[in-house]
């Protein structure tokens, strides 16, 4: 059997509960085969960021030109980017290889609160890669930093932002409502002429750590995979949704502790 395959750009997590080691543990369990490009080695764990070491973009560049020229990759999700020039760097080789279904998490700030993504960077990421990009999953604050605005809190203004992120040029945005209120967990899906409404409940847990990797990551999964995409994000919320309700079961550090991946394996 001949698996697709999907490649992560993407920081990593030496804990394992987030980052380039949460893609490639969704990628497995959602049936691709995962492919793996680091821009930034983190010192992290449940507690929080105590350090960041930014690979330089001339070596991001020397990983994506081995991974696309040789692996038929049938999508790409981007995570944490950290700096202009690596910015830059995965876009000239999307130009050179044009691999299809571009998923991009714009990982800007922790769920400890450490800034992952300076503005220039964020302003580089607006004009070089979202016109790109197949689908772009924001949350509610990373939506509004987008478009430099105050976070939505009505679905109106959810509205108005997912409309105004499309004009950017992507093909789709998704804004995830987990930082939200209520008992639903409503994402929001916008593309041309178009909203869809994903729910879910919200689960009573404080282990979410690598909750929006995992999203993307299983959204660029079902893409690789053929699916169209409102079948993919509805496929990749039921996956996460899955993964929060059994992460309890993990156990694992003493602060904010990972999503349960492998939970259908139990």
């Amino acid at each position: 059997m001949t698996l697709p395959i999907a490649l992560t750009i993407a920081g990593s997590d030496p804990s394992g509960g987030a980052g380039i080691q949460a893609d490639l543990k969704t990628f497995a369990a959602c049936g691709v085969y995962g492919a793996s490009v680091i821009t930034a080695l983190t010192a992290q764990n449940t507690c929080g960021v105590t350090d960041v070491h930014v690979v330089p973009a001339e070596f991001v560049t020397a990983q994506l030109d081995a991974v696309l020229s040789d692996l038929d990759v049938r999508a790409v999700k981007t995570g944490m980017l950290a700096r202009s020039d690596i910015i830059e760097a995965i876009a000239e080789a999307l130009e050179r290889f044009s691999p299809p279904n571009l998923v991009i998490d714009p990982v800007m700030i922790a769920s400890s609160g450490n800034a992952l993504l300076t503005e220039e960077a964020i302003a580089t990421l607006r004009e070089k890669l979202l016109p790109r990009a197949r689908l772009i999953t924001p949350n509610l604050p990373e939506a509004a930093r987008l478009l430099g605005e105050s976070e939505a809190a009505r679905e109106i203004d959810i509205a108005r932002q997912g409309r105004a992120l499309l004009a950017l040029g992507c093909e789709a945005v998704l804004i995830k409502g987990g930082h939200a209120g209520g008992a639903q967990s409503i994402d929001y899906l916008f593309a041309k002429g178009s909203v869809e409404r994903f729910s879910a409940p919200r689960i009573d847990t404080n282990n979410t750590h690598g909750t929006g990797c995992t999203l993307a990551s299983a959204i660029a999964a079902g893409l690789a995979r053929g699916l169209a995409l409102s079948h993919a994000v509805r496929g990749a919320k039921d996956y996460v949704t899955a993964a929060i309700a059994a992460a309890d079961r993990l156990a694992v550090g003493r602060g904010n502790g990972p999503l349960h991946h492998f939970h259908a394996f139990d």
